[in-house]
């Protein structure tokens, strides 16, 4: 039996095509996540450890800000007590913090997270081991720079040449000293890396004399447990140490537990692409033995049992599997390189290193090929067994019973029913119902999948009428030939609606979220510019009196963050400037009025103050950070609004008990509303400095949205596979429709039907069972988005469904149009069967 599965294999190569083609596709998604995660992940291990490898004992302090009385870091004077002792070869202190370089057009280099500073730290020899200088030298005093080689030749920038440097206050000029390569990982991520004089470094980021981390470099002989013991009774209460191992260790684990969601994202999607390949392997074998009946019915009447012709099928699909797991798990291989050179190309400098092709991928992608093929196979090769000998006789392909679809219809029917019924559930329960909606959402798909056959019926009878007028014969034929074999059908159309279900779903929950991002911004800020640092750190206060005196500017408003202890509780602050609070921000005051603020006093938020029973003319206790206590009165109660705290003060209240207070954003109204002057009025007036961001209105909207668009962008390219599959599978089921209908087709060419004709037949076939499939997975994907949208519409202000109708549109072009390219093929062999050589075939 296995030598005549293996002949069947080779005898239908062409129709098992597809398969191999949608299994190959879903195995090459999966082993191709697992070499690029361990590969990335080996590589940025490695990169950790090695910027490690000289360093016995690492030292990391904590800057406590809010005027806190501590050191802000490791003083010279312990660094040189720690150099001293012994066993230590040299100790280097560190000082780091945010450094945007401007290019010679005065933009920002980098994503602004990434763009870093810090110290050049030379030897007894003038060389800082860290930094490998492949041009001039490390910078030795005020008005020096160096740069990593990547920001060099970004901005175009040589040894000599003035540099623009932005801090977190004006931006400087520097001479640049030097450029030299690192394994630094914000350098490799995109970022920039500027180095100053250890001096100028402590002025910038901390103060002078104090370091923020020290590395030690231990004698041979010397462990770094007895250097540990030495250390720590040196350093203040901020300041902690451990060896470079396990700080090296532990970076390890990060990146092991980053690498892990990446892992998990990727394979999910792996998973839906072999799910939907599924059907596409069910489907193929189904018409395989279809069409073989009348030889499984001679193998049954020479005495071959069930069992045998069992394992005969399933032992066609494993032959199946290992060949495609095979050419799957070698082009796998070549998506992560590819993967790995794309991140490049997109400016994410991954670190050097080999492919790592770890045994247990090989054996993953083998054992997901294989076990994939023959689950799908499975109930195909049960239906063979059911062949009975006398099906030999006759020459008709046996249909499926009555009994069985009614069965079926009545399974899938309970199925959906229930899902539908747990979805509901968990979407009334809120956001406690998310694991039911998950549950309810598979029990949903499975069911609709049942049921699809009994759906294509009157679904697509809507449309026959439409076909017979349009399109005459060809569309009349094609109609029929839809539903003629309803299982066949379901299971084509069941692919491309898995694939639209969570295309849909994601689509109008992303358009719903962009729609209420749009609304919080529209409804409450009136400021035309929002100014902030390209990195998300404070701003400096100079910035906000250089734009109080900007040209055009009406209304200036900074939005500085803090805390207060305010009537026994903690609660976050906004600090803003009163008066011109209400030209910028939409607050909208419930009783009292924001007035007061001018005079010293607070307004509350309406939860809280109907929380503690608040009210304007309440006073109440405050602990300031400073741990200087007072009274503050409650001037105003305002709704809840997403752009400010639950208390708002005036600056002047906050500001006195700050070292360095932390402005967030500053809101600008300018006299003639947002334009290019008045945006480059701005730029002009922070002295161009390129770390800052200047956004109006859109680029608000967008800043927020955008994270939406491009998460979907990112889901759409993952799902891309499935739907691909898809595609392949309405190709399988029209080319294989094709092949059993040879016959007939002949017989119609016989009566007059010509070619164009035929062609026009399969193409407009192919376009009903997509259009079918993606209307039944924009329905449910649609209903899921709905019951999703249930759970979290507490926690988004202006919560209205959307339902992005131009988009939908869309996905139903699209899906049409993958009918017509998967019938490029059969159509075309419809074609051109020779008529007679078709009417004799049985």
């Amino acid at each position: 039996m296995f030598r005549t599965a293996l002949r069947n294999v080779l005898a239908h190569k062409a129709r098992l095509l597809m398969t191999v083609l949608a299994v190959m596709l879903g195995v090459a998604f999966v082993s191709g996540t697992l070499v690029f995660t361990d590969t990335l992940g080996h590589a940025f291990r490695n990169q950790s450890a090695k910027s490690y490898d000289e360093t016995a004992v690492a030292v990391t302090s904590y800057r406590q800000d809010h005027g806190s009385k501590q050191n802000p870091g490791v003083s010279a004077a312990a660094l040189e007590k720690i150099g001293r002792l012994d066993g230590v070869t040299s100790a280097t202190g560190r000082v780091s913090g945010f450094a945007g370089v401007a290019d010679r057009n005065g933009k920002l280099i980098g994503n602004g997270w990434s763009n870093s500073g810090g110290n050049f730290a030379p030897g007894p020899q003038g060389k800082d081991a860290q930094y490998t200088f492949t041009d001039g030298s490390g910078p030795v005093k005020n008005g020096q720079i160096a740069l990593d080689q990547d920001t060099a030749d970004k901005g175009k920038y040589h040894v000599g040449d003035t540099v623009r440097v932005a801090t977190n206050g004006p931006v400087q000029k520097y001479t640049l000293s030097g450029v030299f390569t690192t394994e630094d990982g914000a350098v490799s991520a995109g970022g920039s890396l500027v180095l100053f004089d250890t001096a100028v470094a402590q002025k910038l980021y901390l103060e002078p004399g104090y370091f923020q981390d020290v590395n030690i470099s231990a004698a041979s002989g010397t462990s770094a447990t007895q250097l540990l013991s030495q250390v720590r009774p040196l350093l203040p209460e901020n300041a902690t140490a451990q060896s470079g191992k396990q700080l090296a260790d532990d970076q390890a684990k990060q990146i092991e537990k980053g690498m892990s969601g990446l892992n998990q994202m990727l394979l999910a999607f792996a998973g839906v692409a072999l799910f939907v390949g599924i059907f596409l392997i069910s489907n193929t074998f189904t018409m395989l033995v279809a069409q073989r009946t009348k030889e499984l019915a001679l193998l049954r009447a020479v005495g071959a049992s069930r069992k045998q012709v069992t394992r005969s099928v399933l032992a066609e699909a494993l032959v199946v599997g290992l060949v495609a797991s095979a050419v799957g798990f070698g082009l796998g291989i070549g998506l992560a390189v590819g993967l790995r050179s794309a991140m490049g190309a997109f400016g994410a400098k991954v670190p050097g290193g080999p492919l790592i092709v770890a045994p247990t991928t090989a054996l993953a992608a083998l054992l997901v090929g294989v076990l994939i093929t023959m689950l799908a196979a499975w109930l195909p090769a049960r239906r063979a067994a059911r062949i009975p000998p006398v099906a030999a006789m006759g020459s008709a392909h046996l249909p499926a019973s009555t009994k069985s679809l009614v069965v079926r219809n009545v399974i899938g029917g309970v199925i959906t029913l229930l899902g539908a019924a747990v979805i509901v559930a968990g979407a009334a329960a809120g956001s406690d119902g998310r694991m039911m909606i998950a549950a309810g959402a598979f029990l949903a798909l499975i069911g609709v999948i049942v049921l699809i056959p009994l759906l294509s019926r009157p679904v697509i009878a809507l449309v026959r009428p439409l076909l017979n007028r349009l399109f005459g014969v060809s569309g009349k034929l094609a109609g029929q030939n839809a539903v003629r074999n309803p299982r066949r059908t379901g299971a084509t159309a069941s692919a491309l609606a898995i694939g639209l279900t969570l295309v849909t779903g994601l689509s109008v929950l992303g358009a719903t979220m962009s729609q209420a991002v749009d609304r919080v911004t529209t409804d409450n800020i009136k400021a035309d510019y929002m100014v902030q640092m390209a990195n998300g750190m404070p701003l400096a206060p100079s910035t906000v009196t250089a734009l109080d005196h900007a040209k055009g500017v009406t209304a200036v408003s900074p939005h500085i963050g803090t805390q207060l202890i305010l009537g026994g509780e903690g609660l976050s602050v906004s600090g803003v400037a009163p008066g011109a609070v209400q030209q910028v921000l939409n607050v909208r005051t419930v009783s009292g009025s924001l007035a007061t603020l001018g005079k010293g006093e607070v307004a509350i938020a309406q939860k809280t103050a109907d929380r503690h029973h608040w009210k304007p003319g309440s006073k109440l206790p405050v602990t300031y950070l400073d741990e200087k206590k007072g009274e503050l009165t409650v001037g105003a109660v305002f709704e809840d609004n997403q752009f400010v705290s639950d208390v708002l003060a005036s600056t002047t209240v906050v500001t006195p008990h700050e070292k360095k207070p932390e402005i967030r954003e500053i809101f600008v109204k300018t006299d003639g509303g947002s334009s290019k002057a008045a945006e480059q009025s701005l730029v002009n007036a922070m002295g161009d400095n390129p770390a800052i961001s200047v956004m109006d209105q859109k680029d608000i909207r967008n800043a927020f949205g955008g994270m939406i668009n491009t998460a979907l962008n990112i889901m759409y390219g993952l799902l891309a596979m499935a739907l691909i599959i898809a595609v392949l599978g309405v190709v399988n089921t029209l080319a294989m429709s094709v092949f059993e209908r040879q016959q007939e087709i002949g017989m119609l060419r016989a009566i007059g039907l010509d070619r164009a004709k035929v062609k026009r037949m399969i193409r407009l076939e192919a376009v009903v069972i997509s259009v079918f499939g993606a209307v039944v997975g924009i329905v449910l994907g649609s209903f899921l988005a709905w019951a999703i949208g249930q759970t979290i519409r507490s926690s988004i202000p202006h919560y209205v469904l959307v339902m992005p109708w131009g988009r939908i549109g869309i996905f139903l072009l699209l899906a049409a149009f993958v009918g017509v390219l998967a019938s490029l093929w059969p159509a075309r062999s419809a074609a051109r069967l020779n008529m007679l050589t078709a009417i004799k075939t049985e």
